[in-house]
């Protein structure tokens, strides 16, 4: 019972240092049995932490790491029609000119069901993530499913730098 309301007690804090920055209320999108929402109190930390921890991008991230992220940037969370979290993505922007999107996963017992294209559409379809200029994201193995919504390889990989530290969160 403890670990849930420090859930809930960080659920909320979250929700109100996030939704300070934002203009607009918590936005829900709803299709079949499963509902896209920006609201940031509904996310479920644990969850989204325990899929982040064995992913190929972030694995072993501490969950701190997790929260301050979140914290700092405009999340979408999926759900079923029980409440559960089942998918997630998070967009770094100014909100004005640019977008990175990152952390973008659908659980594997959910794919198949069209739920990552409606994330997706979601995300594109946020008043805040209008007329952006530019949008970035690194992925290994999804290109399909963005390209679907305008995405392609950077023409000119050669002007874009990076600072990476893949073993970032190993011990």
């Amino acid at each position: 019972m403890g670990a849930r309301v420090s859930q809930i007690r960080a659920a909320i804090q979250l929700s109100t240092r996030t939704r300070a920055r934002s203009t607009i209320a918590p936005m829900d999108w709803q299709r079949g049995p499963h509902t896209v929402s920006d609201d940031p109190a509904r996310l479920d930390l644990a969850a989204i932490h325990a899929y982040l921890v064995r992913s190929y991008w972030a694995p072993d991230i501490p969950r701190a790491v997790v929260e301050r992220s979140i914290r700092h940037s405009l999340p979408f969370g999926a759900y079923r029609a029980d409440g559960a979290q089942v998918g997630f993505a998070r967009v770094i922007s100014d909100r004005a000119t640019f977008a990175y999107l990152s952390d973008v996963y659908v659980l594997e017992e959910e794919r198949g069901r069209g739920l990552g294209k409606f994330l997706m559409e979601c995300v594109h379809a946020h008043p805040e993530l209008q007329g952006l200029r530019r949008w970035l994201l690194v992925t290994r193995d999804a290109h399909g499913l963005y390209e679907r919504f305008g995405w392609r390889v950077v023409p000119e990989p050669e002007r874009h730098m990076e600072i990476l530290r893949r073993d970032m969160y190993r011990a």
